[in-house]
This record gives structure tokens, C-alpha cells and sequence, in this order.
């Protein structure tokens, strides 16, 4: 459907590491991305950087750097209310054989924790799915236009409402 394009991880490693808090910017505006949620606690958005159709990031609009130690179990637990259904509308919206969750970064880059909502498309050989599905590194990532990463997030959104 979308052809893969090289990837500058290096580049990636080198803002992840020194350069601002990405999730931080985007809420300040001053990294835009597709949104699809939004409200008072979390957002979430298109991934700019996808390996797979759909994938996209949810994180609390504060910034947190641990994945359960940062919150009291009520807002962890409504954090994971908005994943689940941002995570069922990218199901209506893109084939999935699995829906991946994962909560990656750490101290050392990217710090602001999010969780990664990843789609497996059906028929990706057993080799390519799990970890290597999400490796930018060695699968590059797609080159989806802006217009497309609009109408993608509009048919979340649309899904969740």
C-alpha cells in the first residue's frame, strides 16, 4: 500500500536524547502532529515516523517519565481507558491481525512516557511481526503523505465518536 523510505535513526537518537520533550512540544504546538484524542489528561496522535498503516501514540498531557511509578492507580487506570479505546477505533479503522501496545523510551531519550498502539496487518511473516515491525532502523518507515496522515486521524476520530 505505502512504500518504505530510509530512516535517520541516528538523527532520531540524536533529538530523542538531546533535544526537547517531544510529547511536550506537540501539546505546546510546537510539533505538530495528526492528532486523533484529546482532553484534560492525555493525547493522542498518528506516529510521524510509521512503520505500519495506522500506528499511532497515546501519553498523559503531563509529563511523566514512568510508565505506572508516575501515577496513582486512578489515573493510570484512566490513562488505559483512553488507550483501550483509541486502540478499538485503529481497529474499526485499519486490518489488524494483533493491535501491539507497548511503552517504550527511557531515561535516556524520550523520556516522556507514551504507549505505542501498532497494527499488524494480516499475512507479515512470523520474522517481520513483533519487535521487527516497529524497527525504523532495518524496515525504514512509510512514506504517508500529510493528506493521507489527515485522513487517516479524521477516520479515528470518526470511529471514536
Amino acid at each position: 500500500m505505502f512504500r518504505s523510505q530510509p530512516f535517520d535513526i541516528e538523527a532520531y537518537e540524536k533529538r530523542s536524547k538531546e533535544g526537547p520533550c517531544f510529547v511536550c512540544e506537540l501539546i505546546a504546538g510546537n510539533n505538530p502532529h495528526h492528532i486523533i484524542y484529546e482532553d484534560q489528561t492525555a493525547i493522542a496522535f498518528l506516529n510521524k515516523y510509521p512503520t505500519l498503516y495506522g500506528y499511532a501514540l497515546v501519553a498523559p498531557r503531563e509529563h511523566r517519565e514512568q510508565a505506572t511509578g508516575d501515577f496513582s492507580l486512578e489515573e493510570y487506570l484512566a490513562l488505559q481507558r483512553v488507550i483501550y479505546h483509541i486502540s478499538e477505533a485503529l481497529r474499526q479503522v485499519v486490518p489488524t491481525e494483533r493491535l501491539y501496545v507497548l511503552s517504550l523510551g527511557s531515561q535516556q531519550g524520550n523520556r516522556h512516557v507514551h504507549w505505542h498502539l501498532v497494527p499488524l496487518p494480516s499475512g507479515v511473516p512470523y520474522a517481520q511481526q513483533q519487535t521487527a515491525a516497529i524497527d525504523a532502523a532495518s524496515r525504514g518507515v512509510l512514506a504517508i503523505s500529510d493528506e493521507e496522515m489527515a485522513a487517516l486521524a479524521q477516520q479515528i476520530r470518526s470511529a471514536l465518536a
